[in-house]
């Protein structure tokens, strides 16, 4: 009885963690990832070495230590502007009503509370605290306040 007693808890928490992670962004599963297998590494290491087998855990960090180094974002200089930052080639300056309109997805006759509407849903996916690009984020404001200006 209390086999299934655990088992029903441990597949209820399993349901609750996969719904934790149909609702997060991609970057933080990912990052939950990579720090996953750097603490189950270390793990590993510590145990190699309590178990007598000291050379093979130091070899391994010595091999996969840069490695999760990289992952964890420790080896980044500090002036390294976040990926998807830079903006394209040709697109800089001031922006055109058509450029505008493009941006932000909407036809010419669109209403302020259309403009509005599509600059609330491009900011929700792009906005650089949810993992998005700055630049993005500043042609989407950009757009928003050529159109409504």
């Amino acid at each position: 009885m209390i086999f299934l007693l655990l088992g029903c808890a441990s597949l209820l928490v399993v349901m609750g963690a996969l719904g934790m992670f149909s609702r997060a962004q991609v970057a933080n599963v990912k990052q939950f990832g990579v720090w996953t297998v750097a603490i189950g590494g270390l793990l590993m290491a510590a145990l190699l070495f309590f178990t007598g087998r000291g050379a093979l855990a130091i070899g391994a960090l010595v091999m996969l230590g840069p490695l999760i180094w990289s992952w964890i974002g420790l080896a980044k200089p500090q002036g390294t502007p976040k990926s998807g930052t830079r903006p394209p080639a040709g697109r800089s300056g001031a922006m055109s009503r058509a450029e505008a309109m493009e941006v932000l997805g909407v036809p010419a006759n669109s209403s302020k509370a259309d403009i509005q509407a599509a600059y609330i849903r491009l900011m929700q996916a792009a906005h650089p605290d949810r993992g998005g690009s700055d630049w993005l984020a500043a042609r989407i404001n950009q757009a928003r306040d050529v159109l409504l200006g």
